[in-house]
């Protein structure tokens, strides 16, 4: 990605964390990114288009955790290890979501005001409510094969019931073993989230719940 494209990502991201969409302006972006506003207007063609590629900005950084989740184990037998890496994917998902507005938005589809609209369906970068938790089905299925895609579902919606219903705490590894004996799967060690990205501070108006 251009340095000047990914300082523009960077400064938006910035900016969504301490206003709401509406209230952030782009010349103040530009400005926090070091480029012209015309620059800003060529990379993205305006506000709308910036806001687009923050929300293809939080699908792909989340998917990234996902990935980082479903990665093998060095020392863990095999069933141990499909059982501990679906519950990383499930603790991501729940920690992405309760502290990225636009992820908790692309998993649940409940798109507020003060978060940047999505694309438009019918478009090629359209995402309908869905599509993310499907596709994270689909990679784990591949990455954990021959575990049942079936599986793989149940952890990502058992994940998403923490997001749209939270209880008083994020899932932990008392949450996590409880999600491995409905899965029927023998539970190996406590499964740690991955690492990934550093998280932004909730968006004041649209993250805090």
């Amino acid at each position: 990605m251009p340095a000047g494209r990914e300082a523009l990502l960077r400064a938006a991201g910035a900016a969504l964390s301490a206003r709401p969409w509406p209230a952030v302006r782009m010349v103040e972006v530009a400005a926090a990114a070091g480029v012209s506003r015309q620059t800003l207007y060529n990379e993205f063609g305006g506000k709308d288009g910036l806001g687009r590629a923050l929300v293809r900005r939080a699908a792909e950084e989340y998917l990234d955790g996902v990935d980082r989740a479903l990665a093998p184990g060095p020392l863990c037998a095999a069933d141990a290890d499909a059982a501990g890496r679906l519950a990383a994917v499930a603790e991501w998902t729940v920690r992405a979501a309760r502290t990225r507005p636009l992820v908790r938005a692309l998993l649940t589809g409940g798109w507020e005001p003060a978060l940047p609209a999505p694309p438009p369906p019918g478009t090629r970068q359209a995402l309908a409510p869905g599509d993310l938790a499907r596709t994270v089905r689909d990679r784990a299925a591949a990455a954990l094969s021959p575990e049942p895609a079936w599986r793989c579902e149940l952890a990502v919606r058992l994940a998403l019931s923490y997001v749209i219903a939270p209880g008083e705490d994020a899932i932990g590894d008392r949450a996590a073993a409880e999600l491995l004996r409905l899965l029927g799967v023998p539970a190996g060690p406590p499964a740690q989230a991955p690492p990934g990205p550093r998280l932004s501070a909730p968006n004041r108006t649209a993250g805090a719940r």
